[in-house]
């Protein structure tokens, strides 16, 4: 029974195109913030924050996936769809606001050590996304599926 369950993952499209999306969408920060800076930095390729957003990606891409294939009205639409807002939120929101706090604590840090003497630690600043950054996610994660639903698999996989 376990092994029939790993072949219908291996084979579920919708899981890896979802996967596909995310990923592509974190080895493009590096571009884009080379972009927006004009300075190329590869620690991008692991960080979070930045554009797009990969896990707005993934899981839009999981939406737009689950919509086409069982229906935008049925309930594993409507749980991926949830979920995608539970994402997103956390994504823009709680992980934003950590970066906040941790920029304002090294400012705090920065302000002591001019005077005084104690031990310098800096905190990662770009936690979460910007709402440009999620929607930018959310955006090239239904591309992804949407090209590989109505572009790639009709022509390989008639």
């Amino acid at each position: 029974m376990v092994l029939e369950w790993l072949r219908q993952a291996a084979v579920n499209d919708v899981i890896w195109v979802a996967v596909v999306a995310g990923t592509l969408a974190q080895f493009l920060k590096p571009l884009t913030y080379w972009l927006r800076t004009r300075e190329f930095d590869w620690h991008h390729l692991a960080a979070t924050g930045g554009m797009p957003s990969s896990h707005s990606a993934l899981v839009s891409a999981l939406g737009m996936g689950i919509g086409i294939d069982q229906g935008f009205d049925s309930p594993y639409f409507a749980l991926a769809l949830i979920m995608s807002m539970v994402v997103v939120y956390d994504a823009q929101g709680v992980r934003r606001q950590a970066g906040e706090h941790a920029y304002a604590i090294n400012v705090i840090i920065a302000e002591l050590l001019s005077g005084h003497e104690i031990e310098e630690r800096h905190f990662q600043e770009v936690l979460g996304h910007s709402k440009l950054e999620v929607a930018g996610g959310i955006l090239f994660g239904i591309a992804i599926m949407l090209l590989w639903k109505f572009g790639i698999q009709p022509v390989f996989l008639r």
